[in-house]
């Protein structure tokens, strides 16, 4: 059992927005209904209309007196998300969402379809403190932490979506604005309100649930001990520390060995094979002793645990990194797998959108 740890981060710049609904435990939402003077059942129906029909608005869930359903949205339905604009592309297969969030702050939000499956990317946290130099998002600076409503709210509203073009939304990945791990208990409560059938959730399998992090190594540990089963998904884009320190500046509290240590401690403990991503940067991250000392560090590290994700770089406007060409990147998924690990290149979906974190809210801005 991993010891309790407290992980303290620069603190977020505005405050969480009202309670909502999505907030509350269940024992929770039965008190707030029986204090607004309606029987505790009525707590169970709108979990329904929510998880289960995918309503966020009480004035449309017709087996509520009105009384009831005007007192409900005043108290438990605050707006939490308000759609700025929506942008398409990949033959109307990729759709990238920005939203405005009760206090005017912006998170993005994009629902990918594919013919077996449709994957929802959200956001854990306005903008990001971790400050990877690559990453739009990172480079922002970090807004507030979302609260759970605002995290669920963000799988609602793409449920009813797939559900009025007559399909499902199936798979959740946590790769969107910020560090999940650093907005740990709002995003492990996201995380059973996801996956828990209805009326207590959308009913979204936990293997097709993903929490990505930069490598938080306490906090790994901590969710391994969440006895959970969704895929951990480990931004390492390096395995020497000396580059880590700058790519990913938290390398500077949780170096390489650290991270993988807490990687292997997940995959034991949940049984699933983590997934190490790795975004190739043109002449910063792609040598090919790169290659093979990331092959052999996981291999011994995760042994068949693991499998690396390499992602071709949607640079940012006027940034001066750039993507790895394709023979450079084919060279390295080789020399990966050269040494027992399996490597593929994730499919790019979304590049001319500005597809990558963070780029979609600071144009807005």
């Amino acid at each position: 059992m991993a010891e309790p740890v407290t992980l303290q981060f620069s603190a977020p710049k505005r405050g969480m927005p009202p309670t909502h609904f999505a907030d509350l435990t269940p024992e929770e939402r039965i008190a707030r209904i029986t204090d607004l003077g309606l029987p505790k059942f009525r707590a169970d129906q709108v979990a329904r209309h929510y998880y289960g029909r995918f309503e966020a608005d009480p004035s449309t869930m017709t087996d509520l007196p009105v009384a009831a359903r005007e007192s409900i949205t005043r108290e438990l339905f605050p707006t939490l998300l308000s759609p700025v604009r929506s942008i398409e592309t990949d033959d109307g297969s990729t759709t990238k969402s920005l939203w405005r969030l009760n206090d005017g702050t912006l998170l993005e939000s994009v629902l990918m379809r594919y013919p077996d499956r449709a994957t929802l990317c959200i956001s854990s946290q306005a903008g990001c403190g971790m400050a990877c130099p690559f990453c739009a998002t990172g480079q922002a600076g970090l807004d507030r932490n979302l609260s759970a409503s605002e995290i669920v709210d963000q799988v609602r509203a793409a449920a009813a979506t797939m559900e009025a073009e007559g399909s499902r939304l199936s798979n959740i990945v946590f790769m969107g604005m910020g560090e999940p791990l650093a907005n740990y208990k709002r995003v492990v409560s996201a995380v059973r309100q996801i996956t828990q059938p209805s009326p207590q959730g959308f009913g979204i399998s936990q293997r097709n649930v993903t929490v990505s992090t930069v490598g938080l190594a306490p906090a790994i540990r901590k969710l391994a001990d969440e006895n959970m089963s969704v895929r951990l998904a480990v931004s390492l884009h390096t395995p020497d520390d000396e580059l880590r320190d700058t790519l990913v500046p938290i390398n500077n509290r949780f170096t390489v060995q650290e991270v993988l240590d807490a990687a292997r401690y997940y995959a034991d403990k949940s049984g699933r094979r983590v997934s190490i991503e790795y975004a190739l940067i043109r002449d910063i991250n792609d040598q090919d002793w790169r290659a093979d000392l990331l092959g052999k560090k996981l291999h011994k590290a995760l042994g068949p645990k693991v499998h690396v994700n390499l992602i071709p770089l949607n640079p940012t406007p006027g940034s001066k990194w750039d993507a790895s060409p394709k023979e450079r990147q084919d060279e390295f998924v080789r020399r990966v797998i050269a040494q027992g690990v399996p490597c593929t290149v994730r499919d790019t979906r979304g590049q001319e959108i500005a597809a990558a974190c963070g780029q979609l809210a600071a144009e807005e801005k």
